[in-house]
C-alpha cells in the first residue's frame, strides 16, 4: 500500500508555533507523539526539504505530509461478551464494564476492549496506531459506561474532531465521600504526573501539564455521601478523580486518590461494602455526538451497573 499524501497551509493563527504542535491539531494525527513519528521518519516536508519537530512555522507555509499505511496488527481477537448499544457501518457504541482496559498497554497485551471488538466487530479504523484501532477516547479500567469506537478512518477523523473541539456531550455519575459545599461548581487546573507517585496525577501549581475542566453538581446528598453529576469540558487521564479528590470529596472505591482513608470513618454497617468495592464508583452515563457521516445528533444513556446500583441502594440514594 502507498502512503497517503496531503498538504496544509499555515494560517495566521498558527504562525510561529512548533511544527509538531501544529500537526497534533490535525484530526488524522491528533497527538504530538504521532506527529513526532512522522517528522522523524522524514514524512513531513516543505519545499522538498525535511523538517524538525521544533521548526517554527510561518503564515502561508505549505507543509506536505505523508501518512504511511498501518503495519500489520499483532492483536488477537478475544471471545468475551460485548454490550453493544448501537452499531452501523461507521461506528459502534458500547457499554464498557469496570475492570476492562480499553486498549493494549503494559500488562494488558491481548485482554482489552480492542481485542473483544476485533472478535465481535472485525474491521476497526487503523490510522497508523496499530495497537489502538478505532479508539477515539478512553475510560479508565475501573470506570464503566458509554464509549464510541470508529470502524473506519473517516469516522475516526470526524469523531476525533468533535472531541478535540469539545463539542461532545459527556456526563459521568460519581458517588463521593462527603458533600461539596456548593450545590454546583467547576474545577479548573493543569494536570500532570504526581512528582512522587507516577501512577497518579495531580494539579500542577506551576501550570505545567494539560488544562482540565470539570463541571459538577449535586444530584442527591446524605450526611456522609453525595451523588454527583460531572460534565467534562476536557478529557484528561484521571481528570474527574483528581478534581473531586482535591475538592475534598474522593470517589468511593478510589484508593489511589484517597478513599481508603475514608472507609474507617463511615458507618460500621457500610464498611464491609465500601472496603470491598472492587472498582471506582464512577460511571460514564451519557455520551452525545454528531454522526460523522449522517450528521445526525446521537445520544446514548446507560444507568448504574449492578454493583454500583447495589452501592447506591445501600447508601440510601433514590436510584433513577
Amino acid at each position: 500500500m502507498l502512503n497517503k499524501k496531503c498538504s496544509i497551509t499555515i494560517s495566521s493563527g498558527q504562525s510561529n508555533q512548533r511544527l509538531d504542535v501544529v500537526l497534533s491539531g490535525l484530526d488524522f494525527i491528533a497527538s504530538r507523539s504521532r506527529a513526532a513519528q512522522l517528522i522523524e521518519k522524514g514524512l513531513v516536508t516543505m519545499g522538498g526539504r525535511t523538517l524538525k519537530a521544533s521548526f517554527r512555522v510561518t503564515e502561508h507555509d505549505a507543509i506536505h505530509i505523508e501518512i504511511p499505511p498501518a503495519p500489520p496488527s499483532e492483536l488477537i481477537p478475544l471471545d468475551r461478551p460485548l454490550d453493544r448499544l448501537y452499531e452501523d457501518d461507521d461506528l459502534v457504541v458500547v457499554n464498557k464494564p469496570a475492570g476492562l482496559v480499553v486498549h493494549p498497554a503494559a500488562g494488558h497485551a491481548q485482554d482489552t476492549l480492542v481485542n473483544i471488538l476485533l472478535h465481535h466487530v472485525g474491521q476497526l479504523a487503523m490510522g497508523f496506531a496499530e495497537n489502538r484501532p478505532g479508539i477515539v477516547h478512553r475510560l479508565d479500567r475501573d470506570t464503566s459506561g458509554v464509549l464510541v469506537v470508529a470502524k473506519n478512518d473517516r469516522a475516526h477523523h470526524g469523531l476525533a474532531h468533535q472531541f478535540r473541539t469539545k463539542s461532545v456531550h459527556r456526563i459521568y455519575w460519581a458517588i463521593v465521600y462527603g458533600v461539596p459545599r456548593a450545590l454546583e461548581g467547576t474545577s479548573r487546573s493543569y494536570l500532570a504526573r504526581h512528582p512522587r507517585d507516577r501512577k497518579r496525577f495531580a494539579s500542577a501549581i506551576d501550570g505545567v501539564g494539560k488544562f482540565a475542566v470539570t463541571h459538577y453538581k449535586i444530584l442527591q446528598s446524605l450526611s456522609s455521601f453525595a451523588w454527583l453529576n460531572c460534565q467534562l469540558e476536557t478529557g484528561r487521564t484521571h481528570q474527574i478523580r483528581v478534581h473531586l479528590s482535591e475538592l475534598g470529596n474522593p470517589i468511593v472505591g478510589d484508593s489511589v486518590y484517597g478513599s481508603r482513608t475514608r472507609v474507617p470513618q463511615a458507618p460500621v454497617t457500610l464498611r464491609p461494602l465500601l472496603g470491598g468495592l472492587a472498582r471506582v464508583a464512577l460511571h460514564a452515563c451519557e455520551l452525545g455526538f454528531v454522526h460523522p457521516r449522517t450528521q445526525k445528533s446521537m445520544m446514548f444513556q446507560v444507568g448504574w451497573p449492578p454493583e454500583l446500583r447495589e452501592l447506591v441502594t445501600a447508601l440510601g440514594f433514590q436510584d433513577v
